[in-house]
């Protein structure tokens, strides 16, 4: 949380981010939450220990004008020097917590919250099937909605990610999680485009923050030796939450009997209800985490000690009393800060109005994380700054663009398929007949129909050309890629049909006349059920990480994290010349789990090496902005890609196995973190 204290000599001022002003109050609600069952060791309790450096700042509170001019650099050294040391510190405090129950169950918590971010990504392409039909979506319309998604999360990711650092992993989390909830509420409910369209990019501005804050997070309470290991067995949930999205999906969105509607103004169908389940996730992840508390390790940075050593008392006696050894004392007594510059605030006095006091604390907040993100460029994380860049954008890139280029592949191909079996008619003569069953896929040239009746029928796919209708009667028409082209209609009624005027390309009308047109959207949609190949496709596809997933656990901390990235990345480069092969749907679908199999170690141990480049202080700014330019590279990817679907498939091949050879190499010139302390 953001702490806005009034300077006490004339409320004129209040300071921000300092340690000084949160100990009224602080110990009272530290020790008043001693639980009377807690045992007492050691003689009787005394309160939280305190750090000396910590009571040596409460004394000298008063000395702000002298602190406030401290030279900033040697304010920046002396705060590097404290990390280093609280860095060794901290380590040293973890392994005596030891790894049990907590890390256990903070790992559950924040798996939901990873969870709700794999469900985000594939909801609006589980939908569009029906949506599309509700909506009357465009294919423009419906390319925007695809990416409108990855959008909404790179704005979060980079917003949530410097907000995370200034005040705190968890509160953040709260906030994001519950903006996607509550406008992935709103969206099942909307019923316009635009609507629709806006709530589902909140909803990604939202579930942006969950990757970088998560991982962060979990990180600042996992030792070294354990690390890498477990948080590899985190990424396990982002697939867990694409495998749930294609279960409900296929469960949910076929039963067209789970709709309502309230006139023709509001309709409910079943994809609705889906985007309402879809939003479960994130509501569990905020109902749990209210029970967790805050990284220790940003408390410690943000110079509040008594708060940080409570935190870590409860996740070691947590784990000393799941493992049988509940007599255990916390033996840590004092803990090392980081150093607190005092800023000074004009507040304007204390006449100033309430809303001009919260625009200058969101002005000073907003100064805060900007000035944060731009450290990230300095010096000394310059170049570790541009490389992981480079490696994010490579890694995006081709992962996204490919995961998307192949269901566009294997729609392609199914066209094609149902295009070789197109059945064409020539100058047939038709008298006195009525058609009262389905056509579907037939082209019929230069025919004639006399008297005939087409009543209560579907047409799919059908074209007429060069015909000529005479006295023809048609009722009750659906039809979807139905086109008649240089016909001509003799004395020919239309009464309750969907054949507008626009499927009759250069058509000539003499005496034929349209009765009750059917209402609705104008576009086509194909009638085809191919919503279960969708979601199985997704399915396998998801599915098919759980053994990279697993590899890459286990072997994090034993080859390190550029090995594994490197590698994971070679081997995906090659893969991806296996593309050529894939002239069949079946033969897609297996490549596209074979990249997604492999692709995977190569994320696992980009996210931990993530976590591990940056100081705490900067940790989920770095990585939010990373993550952010990581969805503006699958934005790009996706656009790319699928703008040559059907008519090459070497170029989407050279550019992903380009962009992955890059990611490759510029990953080897990354430092190795395997064995640091967590800095």
């Amino acid at each position: 949380m953001s702490y806005f204290n009034l300077y006490a000599q004339d409320g004129s001022y209040y300071r921000s981010n300092s340690r000084a002003n949160d100990d009224e109050g602080a110990h009272s609600d530290s020790t008043e939450g001693h639980d009377e069952d807690d045992e007492i060791y050691e003689g009787e309790y005394q309160g939280i220990p305190r750090n000396d450096s910590v009571e040596k700042a409460d004394r000298q509170v008063d000395g702000v004008g002298q602190s406030q001019f401290r030279d900033k650099a040697q304010y920046e050294g002396e705060r590097r020097k404290d990390q280093e040391e609280l860095a060794q510190q901290y380590e040293t405090i973890l392994q005596e917590c030891g790894h049990g129950r907590f890390q256990w169950t903070l790992y559950f918590v924040l798996g939901l919250a990873l969870m709700a971010d794999g469900v985000e990504i594939f909801v609006v392409g589980f939908v569009l099937p029906s949506a599309e039909k509700d909506m009357c979506l465009s294919e423009p319309n419906k390319g925007m909605l695809g990416l409108i998604v990855y959008l909404g999360m790179m704005v979060g990711a980079f917003v949530w990610g410097g907000l995370a650092d200034r005040i705190g992993r968890r509160q953040t989390l709260l906030i994001s999680l519950s903006i996607n909830s509550v406008f992935a509420f709103f969206s099942s409910f909307v019923q316009g485009y635009s609507s629709f369209l806006f709530c589902r990019l909140l909803s990604g501005v939202g579930i942006g923050g969950s990757i970088p804050i998560v991982f962060s997070y979990y990180s600042e309470f996992l030792a070294q030796e354990k690390r890498g290991e477990h948080l590899s067995w985190l990424c396990m949930f982002w697939m867990i939450g694409g495998i749930y999205a294609a279960a409900m999906a296929w469960a949910i969105i076929p039963h067209y009997g789970w709709s309502f509607q309230m006139g023709s103004a509001y309709q409910f169908h079943s994809w609705r209800v889906f985007v309402l389940v879809c939003a479960f996730p994130s509501v569990a992840a905020i109902a749990a985490l209210t029970t967790m508390p805050e990284s220790p390790r940003f408390f410690l940075e943000n110079g509040k000690h008594d708060e940080a050593w409570m935190i870590l008392k409860q996740v070691h006696d947590t784990n000393m009393r799941a493992k049988g050894y509940p007599e255990r004392v916390f033996s840590v007594t004092t803990i090392k800060t980081v150093k607190q510059m005092d800023e000074l605030v004009d507040m304007g006095g204390e006449a100033t109005a309430w809303h001009q006091r919260w625009r200058i604390k969101l002005t000073n907040l907003f100064h805060q994380v900007w000035g944060n993100f731009l450290t990230v460029f300095n010096p000394e994380y310059r170049r570790t700054t541009y490389m992981m860049m480079a490696v994010w954008f490579s890694m995006s890139f081709s992962y996204y663009g490919l995961t998307v280029w192949f269901p566009d592949m294997i729609k392609y191909l199914q066209k094609q398929e149902y295009s070789s079996r197109t059945k064409v008619f020539i100058k047939e003569k038709v008298e006195h007949v009525t058609f009262n069953f389905t056509l579907e896929n037939q082209i019929h040239r230069n025919g004639e129909y006399f008297n005939n009746k087409f009543l209560n029928m579907k047409m799919k796919s059908m074209v007429f050309e060069d015909s000529l209708f005479e006295e023809c009667y048609f009722e009750d028409i659906t039809s979807s890629n139905t086109f008649f082209k240089n016909c001509t209609f003799i004395s020919t009624l239309f009464y309750n049909t969907d054949l507008f005027k626009y499927r009759l390309i250069n058509s000539k009308l003499i005496n034929s006349t349209f009765l009750h047109n059917k209402e609705g959207c104008m576009l086509d949609f194909s009638d085809e059920n191919n919503a279960y190949m969708i979601y199985f496709v997704s399915f396998l596809g998801t599915l098919a990480v759980l053994p990279g997933n697993i590899v890459s656990a286990l072997l994090m901390d034993k080859i390190g994290r550029l090995r594994m990235l490197a590698g994971s990345s070679v081997i995906s480069c090659v893969s991806c010349f296996f593309l050529s092969f894939g002239n069949s749907e079946s033969a897609m679908i297996a490549l596209l789990c074979l990249f997604g199999g492999i692709s995977i170690a190569s994320w696992n141990a980009l996210d931990v090496l993530t976590v591990e480049l940056y100081p705490s202080d900067k940790r989920t700014t770095a990585f939010g902005f990373l993550n952010a330019l990581c969805k503006l590279a699958a934005v790009l990817g996706i656009s790319i890609f699928q703008s040559f679907v059907g008519i090459t498939k070497a170029v989407p091949i050279l550019f992903a196995s380009g962009a992955l050879a890059v990611g490759s190499f510029l990953a080897l010139k990354l430092p190795e973190t395997r064995g640091q302390v967590l800095q």
